[in-house]
């Protein structure tokens, strides 16, 4: 009985995901110079060390013009690859986007720092944006008192709701998947309030900290690098969080991105500046790729 709901559930997450419409979309650029070749990761090549640089190029308020142009190069740079990476998830063959979106969700379930986290943000992948999917890993979370019947077992679960255009992004709490509703572009989200008219626990607000956040994007490398949508939403949130934590003195959380293969990138392709967040860990078709020295202590636990 408890495998027919929990079928039952994941299907009910599978379906709402899949049927959402292709909205957020930048515009192509041309891909200049670069290929996409030379822009994959090559597995074949020395990986870099585990505990890798994060360096950054900081601007400081008064920007010269070197600055400025180097700043302009970094947000050219990022545009071509977002090109580069879209053309790639947009030719790749369904039956190998299903079983990386498996593989990949199957590696995180089976990861120590996700079974042994209580409270953690993870995002509702869009089929139409050509994220690695997510339903399985949520069905599992809001299925587990069924599996065990220990309500205080259960992993509490934080998902996005964008609230404007500038960046703001906020991770409100559910329960069920009947949780999400449809926003104004048919993206699924938590609806402010919950059924009976009460606001929605804010991760902003709560008294507990957040072990773990789930995090799609564009492109990675295993260095810790990680190129989003160009919005900044999550990179806004994380930051915010960090220093809410920082103040609290709680750990800070882990911070662990899913990608398809086709979205890893040789080191040094995608460029960071101060307001992007580096990733502890990277989570791909191949495996678990830890990256910093919280990511590599919390494998082993």
């Amino acid at each position: 009985m408890a495998m027919g709901r929990r079928a039952h559930v994941r299907e009910l997450v599978k379906t709402a995901l899949m049927t959402q419409p292709l909205l957020f979309t930048l515009p192509t650029l041309a891909a200049n110079s670069l290929s996409l070749n030379p822009l994959l990761f090559n597995p074949l090549r020395p990986p870099p060390s585990l505990v890798a640089s994060r360096s950054t190029v900081t601007m400081s308020p008064n920007k010269n013009d070197n600055g400025q142009d180097q700043l302009d190069a970094i947000f050219k740079q990022k545009r071509v690859v977002r090109s580069q990476v879209r053309k790639a998830l947009k030719a790749m063959d369904p039956s190998l986007r299903s079983h990386e979106d498996i593989a990949v969700q199957d590696l995180v379930l089976g990861a120590p720092w996700f079974k042994s986290s209580q409270r953690l943000c993870a995002y509702i992948s869009c089929s139409a944006l050509r994220e690695v999917d997510t339903s399985k890993l949520l069905s599992e979370i809001l299925e587990n008192p069924a599996k065990d019947g220990h309500m205080e077992l259960r992993k509490k679960l934080y998902v996005p709701r964008v609230e404007d255009k500038n960046s703001h992004m906020r991770m409100l709490n559910i329960s069920r998947i009947d949780d999400l509703i449809a926003n104004s572009m048919d993206i699924l989200e938590p609806a402010s309030v919950d059924s009976d008219g009460n606001e929605r626990e804010d991760v902003m607000q709560a008294n507990d900290p957040v072990d773990l956040f789930i995090l799609p994007g564009l492109a990675f490398d295993r260095t810790g690098r990680r190129l989003g949508r160009g919005g900044g939403y999550y990179d806004t949130f994380i930051r915010n969080y960090q220093e809410l934590a920082k103040t609290k003195n709680w750990k800070q959380p882990l911070l662990v991105a899913l990608s398809y293969s086709s979205q890893i990138m040789n080191e040094g392709v995608i460029p960071m500046t101060e307001n992007d967040v580096p990733l502890d860990a990277l989570v791909s078709p191949s495996g678990v790729i830890p990256i910093s020295s919280a990511a590599l202590d919390r494998t082993s636990v």
